[in-house]
């Protein structure tokens, strides 16, 4: 009873919750209240917190991760998104460019609150601990890469305006470009170590599960290849000191396959990964 009143109470209030969030990193990006500069990454801890209790009260009320619909996955990938923001934000203290990840989660909790569902008949294996946190560390993977192109397309919207000369709001408020690297790599990071756990679980648990496993499975693969091209890439960074504009290009351009594999791949060639 106490888990279903929490199911209702969050998914009501989390989207004003999210709203709040990016408010407050918006006027703190536009220099208007310096309050907020000393308690926006506080409360960006409690909602993180509020949003994981939400998450863990709709996997006790219908007894299955919130792994079942699109919807549920959006709500992840809402925390997921502030969960990557929070480590990069620690990890650089940039404070900066909270508004513009924020606005995500935002986006993808107000549609999960909207339209969220719970499916009655569900298999067997949905109601698996295991899978929902292979889920959950696989979107995490995802949620880190999507913000390492976001930090790279930030990162070119600056250069672009320093090489023009234009010095406004953007040059004023961003980190530089040193940072905004860093940030990009940071994200990189946590994504690529996500998305190596979301595989070691997949590769070791799901054959058990399901039937038809195949480790030729094109979603499979594609999430392996994935993960390789980013070990070299963040391999060949640090081995021949690849930094700057061209490997934010380069950034953009393997989010480009990420998103390829994450909608055409999921969506059309998939196989057992087809879980609703």
């Amino acid at each position: 009873m106490i888990s279903n009143l929490l199911v209702d109470l969050f998914q009501t209030g989390l989207p004003f919750l999210y709203a709040v969030l990016v408010v407050s990193y918006g006027i703190s990006f536009i220099g208007g209240a310096r309050l907020l500069d000393a308690w926006k990454t506080r409360v960006l801890v409690a909602v993180i917190a509020m949003h994981l209790v939400y998450l863990g009260a709709r996997t006790v009320s219908f007894d299955h991760p919130p792994i079942t619909s699109v919807f549920e996955i959006m709500t992840i990938l809402a925390a997921g998104i502030a969960i990557a923001y929070l480590y990069i934000e620690v990890k650089t203290g940039e404070r900066n460019t909270g508004v513009f990840i924020l606005f995500l989660a935002l986006v993808f909790q107000l549609v999960s609150s909207l339209f969220i569902r719970d499916l009655v008949r569900i298999p067997d294996y949905l109601h698996s601990r295991v899978l929902g946190f292979h889920v959950s560390t696989a979107l995490l993977g995802y949620t880190g890469i999507s913000l390492s192109a976001v930090y790279g397309l930030l990162y070119l919207m600056l250069y672009h305006d320093i090489r023009s000369s234009r010095f406004g709001i953007v040059y004023s408020r961003l980190p530089n470009l040193e940072r905004l690297e860093e940030m990009s790599h940071r994200a990189e990071v946590f994504g690529f170590v996500m998305l190596g756990i979301a595989i070691v679980i997949g590769l070791i648990w799901l054959p058990s599960v399901f039937t038809d496993f195949s480790y030729l499975d094109p979603k499979l693969v594609a999430t392996i290849v994935i993960w390789i091209l980013y070990a070299v890439g963040l391999w060949a960074k640090r081995q021949f000191g690849w930094k700057g504009r061209k490997t934010m290009i380069l950034t953009l351009v393997a989010f480009g396959i990420v998103f390829f594999s994450m909608t055409v791949v999921n969506i059309y060639l998939s196989g057992f990964h087809r879980f609703h």
